[in-house]
């Protein structure tokens, strides 16, 4: 449930009257404002209607000055909204948060902060000193830590979205944190050397078949949690396929010299990261989330087939890797 409210050009009125009819809320209310040449609607919605009415309003108003809509959510209402009403199923729209909420969500992990760069960095010292200690209470604290699936859902959406300015953005963000991490593992691991004695450190260099469905199953995850408003799931998401650990495997293994086993980490992470990416803009689309405008949508249309067409042939060659050379076994000449 949704309220919608703006604030737009009295003379505009009509035109907003007949979006309105169009997106059927279930309640609303035009009121005046202390300028004349003002007015305020409220408009009120179970489920449907909210986003076309988001966009009819920016469509009608866009070349004001002086316009604003603002979304909010509602907790409940009495009395109560229909039965059907609530279920979604009355205009046969598919249930999601408004495009303007998800970039909302999405768009934090786009953010170049520090807070971004002391979470990163603290949480790959847990995981770098969890993986060598082989304490798995201190991997999964790194894994809900670390801020890393942030930048790779904003890449997804920026894709959708055809947002070239957020998919730089993002694009950044993943690479420095990654890096960062990375970094932070390889200096722990040269100056405390590796424990292939620990089954959780060692387990992050056994990429299968497995781990690609695990990856893709999470992406779906992620972007329906968000899609559909309820970013709380995303904890789990992050228990379910970390990224930070593989990272901090790889920096730990590179760091003490072990060649072998680094390639094998970034391999799994690699895997992790084009996964999470392919089924992230596949939610993406089933969902509809496009641009507002058509000119927009062909160009987000283009970018997001470029870029799924080149994710699809990332991933056969890592499977490709994954099948024809295995990595599942520790060489006996390092078991030890």
């Amino acid at each position: 449930m949704r309220l919608i409210e703006a604030v737009f050009c009295a003379d505009k009125r009509d035109k907003v009257e007949k979006a309105l009819k169009e997106c059927e809320p279930d309640h609303f209310r035009f009121s005046a404002t202390e300028e004349d040449d003002m007015m305020v609607l409220r408009a009120f919605f179970t489920e449907n209607g909210a986003q076309g009415l988001v966009d009819s309003l920016q469509d009608i108003c866009e070349h004001d000055d002086n316009w604003r809509i603002i979304v909010l959510p509602v907790e409940a209402t009495a009395p109560k909204p229909d039965a059907g009403e609530e279920t979604g199923e009355k205009k046969g729209r598919k249930k999601s948060a408004l495009r303007e909420e998800i970039y909302s969500d999405v768009a934090k992990g786009a953010e170049l902060s520090l807070d971004f760069f002391v979470l990163t960095f603290a949480s790959a010292i847990v995981a770098a000193l969890g993986l060598n200690a082989d304490n798995i209470a201190a991997v999964i604290g790194a894994m809900v830590i670390a801020p890393l699936l942030g930048p790779i859902l904003a890449i997804s959406l920026g894709a959708a979205l055809g947002d070239t300015k957020m998919l730089i953005r993002a694009g950044r963000n993943a690479l420095a944190g990654l890096a960062l991490g990375f970094a932070t593992a390889a200096v722990i691991g040269a100056l405390f050397g590796v424990n292939l004695e620990s089954n959780e450190l060692t387990s992050r260099t056994v990429a299968g078949i497995d781990s690609v469905v695990l990856a893709l199953a999470a992406g779906v995850a992620a972007a329906l949690s968000i899609v559909a408003g309820i970013s709380s799931a995303l904890v789990g998401v992050m228990v379910a396929v970390a990224l930070l650990p593989p990272a901090a495997a790889a920096g730990l293994f590179l760091g003490a010299g072990e060649i072998s086993f680094f390639s094998r980490s970034v391999l799994l992470l690699t895997v992790n990261v084009v996964c999470i990416m392919i089924a992230a803009q596949g939610v993406y689309f089933y969902k509809g989330v496009r641009p507002r405008t058509w000119f927009e949508q062909k160009s987000a249309d283009r970018a997001l087939k470029i870029n799924l067409a080149a994710l699809a042939v990332l991933l056969l060659v890592l499977i490709a890797i994954i099948v024809f050379a295995p990595v599942g076994t520790l060489p006996d000449s390092q078991s030890g």
